[in-house]
C-alpha cells in the first residue's frame, strides 16, 4: 500500500496505447479517469513530453522516454506519487535512444505501516520478424533483460517489470500457436527467454498467469485484420513479471477488454494487477 493512499492495495495497470494521441481521441480518457490506478504504464507512446504532459493532465508524475525515432516506440510510468529516482534505459548503450525501458522507485507501505521499495519498469520489447536485424536487435535486447532481473532483484526489495513484451511465452499465450511456432513472437528461441525469466536461473514470476491459472489466454492483444477481436484469436504478449514476494501479494488482475471493435482505443487492452503488500 502506498503511504499517501487510503485503499488497501496498489493499482498497476499497463497498456500498449499504439500512439497516445490517437488513443485519447478514442476513449483512453474515459477509460482511465474511473479505473483509481496509482501507477500507470505505457508502451508505443509516440509523442513528445509535452503532449504527454498535457493528455495526462494535472496529479502525475510522468517519467517519459521518447524514442529518437520519431512516431516510434516510446515508454513512460505515470503515478501518483513522486518516485524516490528515475532511470531511463536498460543499460546497453545501443538502446539508449530507442524509448523502450525506463524505471522509477516507491517507497510502499503495507498495512502496518512497514516501509519497503518498489521498482517499476514500463518496457517495450522489439515486435521482431524472424531472420532480420529486427530479430536480432530483440534477441539482444532480451539477453540484456537476461542481465537487468537480476539487478533489480538486489536493488529493491520488490520489482515488478510491466509491458508489451512482444513473446508468447506457452500455447496458452496464442490462439492460434500452430500456425505462429516460425513467427516472430511465438519463436522457441523467444520463448527461451521466459522460461529463463521465470524459471529457476531468474525466479520471477508471471503474475497474470499465476492468477488466470492454466486457461487460454487472457490475451491482451489482438490483429486488426479481419475478426481477430471479435472471435478473441488474440495473443497474450502484455506481462506483470515480478519478484517473488511481489507477484504472492497480487490480489487480481483483469484484461480491461473494450466491449466491442470499434470502442477500442488500443489494438492491446489494459493489462490491471492489484497488489496488497
Amino acid at each position: 500500500m502506498s503511504s499517501a493512499l487510503k485503499k488497501d492495495h496498489l493499482r498497476i495497470a499497463s497498456v500498449n496505447v499504439n500512439g497516445l494521441r490517437a488513443a485519447y481521441k478514442k476513449g483512453m480518457a474515459e477509460w482511465l479517469e474511473p479505473r483509481e490506478v496509482d501507477i500507470l504504464c505505457l508502451q508505443e507512446v509516440r509523442a513528445p513530453d509535452a503532449i504527454v504532459q498535457e493528455l495526462l493532465g494535472e496529479g502525475w508524475f510522468i517519467l517519459h522516454a521518447e524514442a529518437e525515432a520519431k512516431g516510434r516506440a516510446g515508454v513512460a510510468i505515470a503515478s501518483r506519487e513522486e518516485p524516490l529516482a528515475t532511470r531511463v534505459g536498460i543499460g546497453d548503450d545501443y538502446f539508449a535512444t530507442t524509448g523502450r525501458w525506463v524505471e522509477a522507485d516507491y517507497t510502499v507501505r503495507n498495512a502496518e505501516g512497514e516501509a519497503s521499495q518498489l521498482t517499476v519498469v514500463s518496457a517495450y520489447v522489439h515486435s521482431g520478424e524472424a531472420g532480420t536485424p529486427k530479430q536480432d536487435d530483440k534477441f539482444r535486447f532480451l539477453d540484456v533483460m537476461i542481465k537487468r532481473l537480476p539487478e533489480l532483484t538486489k536493488h529493491s526489495d520488490h520489482a515488478l517489470v510491466v509491458g508489451d513484451l512482444n513473446v508468447g511465452h506457452t500455447e496458452l499465450d496464442i490462439k492460434n500457436w500452430k500456425g505462429n511456432v516460425k513467427r516472430a513472437g511465438f519463436l522457441p528461441e523467444e520463448r527461451a527467454y521466459f522460461d529463463r525469466f521465470f524459471g529457476e536461473e531468474i525466479g520471477w514470476k508471471d503474475v497474470h498467469r499465476g492468477l488466470a491459472g492454466n486457461v487460454d489466454g487472457p490475451y491482451t492483444w489482438w490483429s486488426q485484420r479481419g475478426q481477430a477481436f471479435d472471435n478473441d484469436t488474440g495473443w497474450r504478449i502484455d506481462y506483470h513479471m515480478a519478484t517473488p514476494a511481489l507477484a504472492a501479494a497480487a490480489v487480481s488482475a483483469v484484461v480491461d477488454r473494450a466491449s466491442s471493435w470499434d470502442t477500442r482505443f488500443s489494438d492491446h487492452a489494459p493489462l490491471v494487477v492489484d497488489y496488497r503488500l
